[in-house]
């Protein structure tokens, strides 16, 4: 009997930096696409994405198959570098933000007494809609099974006749498409620069440790529980809004290491 838990062996993924070429293509209205809306631009940003993953995965990753753990670390932490400087160079180091016009400053009453923006609401409808579309697509697809098959036995997979190398393109093309919308979404919401991107990379980590590995609806609970303790915090003293976060995920770690809804299963 072997102890196994549900995991990803896809080669090492990009960092959160690739949030930032998609929210900072979906700004580029200014000078291409004058007049579209940034949400709008989610159309068109989120298929540009999915095939520079899945030509990011053919034509580089792929060549780190098979090399252990240190090789995809490195080429994607350099990549990350890269990807870095060359926004910066495109799009300069200013901060900037997308403008979505009245819907930032619209609002909705829920109940007498309670009223919620608009662009939150849309926010979270898109994150509900895309985990459910994900989890749909992992657990009841061909494509899916295929997804989970490669991760877990990337050889036993090739034996079921499963292109792995096909797949671990899509599994990229796909991750980066995701990324854009949120990329997009957030920065509607709030202002970006090339440089944030370790930040971001933080937070992400933080919600998919809280959330637990292996669970998509966990990784948004994650996300809403990592949300409210810094805005807890912030309400407290705005010094304590990443440290309520901090605290929070470190608390987690003491006395439930594997996340509040990680999927294990003993095989």
């Amino acid at each position: 009997m072997v102890s196994r838990r549900e995991r990803c062996n896809f080669p090492a993924p990009l960092p959160r930096c690739h949030q930032r070429p998609g929210v900072l293509f979906a700004g580029g209205p200014r000078e291409f696409m004058a007049g579209l809306s940034p949400l709008v631009s989610v159309l068109l940003v989120a298929p540009l994405m999915f095939g520079l993953g899945i030509l990011l995965q053919r034509g580089l990753l792929n060549r780190t198959l098979n090399t252990g753990m240190l090789p995809p670390l490195l080429t994607t932490f350099g990549l990350s570098v890269i990807v870095q400087n060359v926004l910066q160079i495109g799009f300069s180091a200013d901060t900037q933000g997308l403008d979505a016009g009245s819907l930032e400053v619209a609002s909705a009453q829920v109940v007498p007494g309670v009223t919620l923006g608009v662009l939150p609401l849309i926010t979270f409808a898109v994150c509900v809609l895309i985990l459910a579309g994900l989890n749909l697509l992992f657990s009841r697809t061909p494509l899916g099974r295929a997804f989970r098959a490669t991760s877990d036995d990337p050889a036993t997979a090739e034996l079921m006749g499963i292109n792995s190398r096909q797949i671990y393109g899509l599994a990229m093309g796909l991750s980066l498409a995701v990324v854009a919308v949120g990329g997009v979404l957030l920065g509607v919401r709030t202002t970006f620069a090339p440089s944030d991107g370790p930040a971001r990379l933080i937070y992400a980590f933080e919600t998919v440790i809280i959330g637990g590995l292996g669970s998509l609806w966990g990784t948004l609970a994650g996300g809403i529980i990592l949300g409210v303790s810094q805005n807890v915090g912030a309400q407290l003293n705005p010094a304590w809004f990443q440290l309520a976060g901090h605290l929070v995920t470190l608390a987690l770690l003491a006395f439930r290491p594997t996340g509040l809804f990680a999927r294990t299963r003993d095989a």
